[in-house]
């Protein structure tokens, strides 16, 4: 069995509009929303997993405030280029190339790859993934290859945590 977290990056800053895309750094709003989703999942967080982040500036800042409340060793944290996508099926095919070994991969990414991703793999359509918002699917399949259809277990929206 396989359990997926799908994790949006935080809210970005525009601030500076010379800045490339993946350099954009996160606003202080990300820091509370990331605050409240972390602080309800944390009951539910059972380690080990292993945790894969985009090297997008917003993407890497959030997915480190998840690897400092939950102490996940470095060997547990993998910056990917290729998670720099807005595309699912290479969101997809990144997710699929996980060892087998791992039974619960966190992922940080970007949208529209995340709100599509979770529609097609977990059983409950949402309208869009928001920024911080997290998602956990789980598997019956033994392989990462293998995944297609799994349950949809917890969503969480930091608006709805406020």
């Amino acid at each position: 069995m396989k359990r997926l977290i799908l994790i949006r990056h935080g809210k970005s800053s525009w601030d500076n509009e010379q800045l490339p895309d993946h350099r954009r750094p996160l606003k202080k709003r990300a820091y509370n929303d990331a605050e409240l989703v972390l602080n309800a999942f944390k009951h539910f967080y059972e380690p080990p997993a292993l945790f894969w982040t985009s090297h997008a500036v917003r993407a890497h800042e959030t997915a480190k405030l998840f690897r400092e409340k939950f102490n996940v060793p470095d060997d547990k944290f993998e910056v990917k280029e290729e998670l720099y996508t807005f595309n699912q099926n290479e969101l997809l095919s990144v997710i699929k190339t996980c060892d087998d070994e791992v039974d619960k991969l966190f992922v940080f990414g970007h949208n529209p790859a995340m709100t599509i991703l979770v529609n097609h793999l977990g059983d409950k359509r949402i309208d869009n993934l928001p920024t911080t918002g997290l998602c956990v699917i789980d598997f019956k399949e033994d392989s990462w290859n293998d995944i297609s259809k799994g349950k949809t277990l917890v969503t969480l929206f930091p608006k709805n945590l406020r």
